[in-house]
């Protein structure tokens, strides 16, 4: 079976050969897309649709089960605090990088494509933004409603992303604070996590279908400079990602006192793997063993900053990509940003990278912004379309950002063992080469990244 990585390059190719044919067959009766056209617009919405899916019940439950890890810290006030600090000063940086390159490389310029009909104008505000926070309902359910003609009405439900993070950091605390009475539920959420996340793979592994439909309903949609215009968005995406993981990890690591050399040797076998995986979750045990083994971290305090990491530490996917993201769309639809638009982009990116959850945390981050800002949604759609290609770079920076915090914080708390971040690296995922500890990682690993990725490497 061809993997992962070929079928997605196969899809590309396949995509943009039925949307270039679609394009020419023209259109129908009055101006009606022809039957490919329909085809690929219905495949490419139909996986969007099942992204969407999953995204409420993933961000609840990751999001719950992060908070739910601080039962385990002792001194667990100061030291998530600390981790949260660090996760939103790196978030912060990144987004600012992210800006910045979108303005500059201007990646969606020159596109000239029409905004899509339902799109009413208009950008995001502060009080739109902070009046969003406020849950109407448990669920954070919106309705709307559309006159499609004077006899017929239709009504969509839609879920408020930011809600819904409001509404699980609530019920996390309130069972922190609850205490063992929660036991059972926090349970029960752990569980429902983990079946969330198997799902999710599935709906993964039709990406390849998924892109077919969605390279080509833009193709035939918005002409060949869409794939230009989504060429140089992806070259912006990863000089972003570079600079993230070349110069401001770094940076930070050496401004601690730390070795460069030894940071990168240490966390690459997860960084690796992420970058094949394309999850962070899957790559969750051994991000956590190389924090441990390889950089010195606490086993106590890692086992809570690391699984909290892998559900909200997200520069890749909740900072570069978004920012991006929506000066891209904004220029691609011909659509003029302020700085205020700018200042809530770096916000949402900043607050909102605790709805990332690991797995779809672009498509969330994605869909967020662009709300926030007003932007039409149809550019989910348009960059969907590349996404397995980009993720694999934005998930090797998540899961390098996730070892570079809790190194930080563990050094600046005393709870970093140098001479074991210092030891001499041997090419093992661990500097302790232990065969149960490598075989926990592998079989974990392989329980949860496809059959088509490889796993972690077994070491003996």
């Amino acid at each position: 079976m061809t993997a992962f990585g070929p079928q997605i390059i196969i899809a590309l190719i396949v995509g943009l050969l039925l949307g270039l044919l679609a394009k020419n067959m023209g259109t129908v009766g009055d101006g009606e897309p022809n039957w490919l056209t329909t085809t690929l617009n219905t495949i490419g919405t139909s996986y969007v649709s099942l992204l969407k899916a999953a995204v409420v019940p993933l961000i609840f439950t990751a999001v719950v089960s992060s908070i739910a890890n601080l039962r385990e810290v002792s001194n667990a006030a100061r030291l998530a605090w600390q981790t949260l600090l660090w996760f939103a000063i790196t978030a912060l940086i990144a987004v600012v990088i992210g800006i910045l390159l979108g303005v500059i490389m201007q990646p969606g310029a020159n596109a000239d494509a029409e905004p899509p009909a339902e799109y009413e104008g208009g950008t995001g505000s502060w009080m739109g933004f902070l009046t969003g926070l406020i849950p109407a309902n448990f669920m954070g359910l919106t309705a709307s409603s559309t006159a499609v003609d004077p006899e017929t009405v239709t009504t969509a439900l839609n879920f408020n992303v930011l809600q819904v993070l409001v509404i699980a950091i609530a019920v996390g605390i309130a069972a922190l604070k609850v205490g063992k009475p929660a036991a059972p539920f926090l349970a029960l959420n752990a569980s429902a996590l983990a079946v969330i996340q198997k799902v999710l793979w599935w709906i993964i592994r039709l990406a390849p279908l998924g892109t077919v439909g969605l390279i080509g309903r833009a193709v035939a949609t918005y002409g060949w400079d869409t794939i230009g215009s989504l060429g140089m968005f992806a070259i912006a995406i990863y000089v972003g990602l570079a600079i993230v993981l070349f110069v401001v990890y770094p940076v930070l690591i050496k401004a601690h006192g730390l070795s460069i050399r030894q940071w990168f040797s240490g966390a690459w076998p997860a960084i690796q793997l992420a970058f094949v995986s394309r999850s962070s979750v899957g790559t969750l045990p051994l991000t956590q063993r190389v924090t441990e083994r390889n950089l010195g971290v606490s086993r106590a305090y890692a086992s809570f900053a690391v699984p909290l990491g892998a559900t909200t530490k997200m520069d890749g996917c909740a900072s570069i990509y978004p920012a991006i993201s929506a000066i891209f769309v904004a220029q691609f639809f011909g659509i003029d940003l302020g700085f205020t638009d700018y200042l809530l982009i770096a916000l949402v990116s900043v607050l909102g990278s605790a709805a990332t959850a690991g797995t779809t945390g672009a498509v969330v981050m994605l869909t967020l912004t662009l709300s926030t800002l007003g932007l039409p949604l149809a550019g989910v759609g348009l960059l969907l379309a590349i996404d397995p290609i980009l993720d694999m770079g934005r998930t090797a920076v998540n899961v390098a950002g996730q070892t570079v915090v809790p190194a930080i914080v563990a050094k600046r708390n005393g709870l970093l063992d140098a001479n074991m971040y210092n030891a001499k690296r041997t090419g093992d995922p661990f500097a302790d080469d232990s065969s149960e500890i490598a075989d926990e990682v592998t079989e974990a690993v392989e329980d949860t990244v496809p059959a088509t990725v490889p796993a972690a490497p077994r070491t003996r």
